[in-house]
């Protein structure tokens, strides 16, 4: 080890980010000893983010209150719900700036081989927001796989006893592509031209 064990321990943290290798680790790690100012910035902003984040009780979006930003928002539609798998993903429809309604997070796919069924997933507060609502629409916004096909039809029989139109987004998106990777003119189309579901399909 020619480092401190200290800054082996920064840099090991910053390589379990996403996409961080161990030279930008190393960078990272290095420019934060250098700048202190951002150094001490950076702690802050992590010890705020922990203490002060929480989950929308609607629609599992981030947020400081019990509602977030968008649900509490009189501009948006609340009976046009777009169902997305995760955060990345409600970031990536809202950096389109051209949907206005509002979202429902799942929390991730059904993936029996994965042991997760519907029970580990935001599926019963989906449906209290739907007894809520005199007709809504679900848009389901999940990058296309067998699981994301798996969620959408068990979706579609969830929402039967309830004035819902069911849509899907596009398949302009290819196969086993995620959303966040998608360009915003793609993914804003993908929206646009989404269609009904239909069982017949599946």
């Amino acid at each position: 080890m020619i480092f401190p064990k200290s800054f082996e321990l920064l840099i090991q943290s910053f390589r379990k980010l996403p996409g961080v290798g161990q030279k930008s680790a190393t960078r990272y790690a290095l420019h934060l000893l250098r700048d202190q100012t951002n150094f001490e910035e950076l702690i802050l902003n992590l010890q705020q983010a922990k203490t002060q984040i929480q989950s929308c009780t609607v629609c599992h979006n981030i947020s400081e209150s019990e509602l977030c930003q968008i649900c509490i928002n009189p501009n948006r539609n609340p009976a046009q719900i777009c169902v997305v798998e995760d955060l990345k993903d409600l970031i990536a429809i809202e950096s389109t700036n051209n949907f206005h309604g509002t979202y429902h997070i799942l929390g991730g796919l059904i993936s029996p081989i994965d042991r997760i069924g519907p029970d580990n997933l935001n599926f019963q507060t989906l449906v209290n927001r739907l007894t809520k609502i005199e007709q809504s629409e679900l848009i389901m916004a999940l990058s296309p796989s067998i699981e994301a096909d798996t969620t959408i039809y068990y979706v579609a029989k969830l929402v039967q006893p309830y004035n819902t139109k069911l849509t899907m987004i596009s398949r302009g998106i290819s196969f086993g592509y995620e959303l966040d990777f998608v360009d915003e003119v793609t993914l804003t189309k993908s929206i646009a031209n989404r269609t009904p579901y239909n069982f017949e399909n599946e």
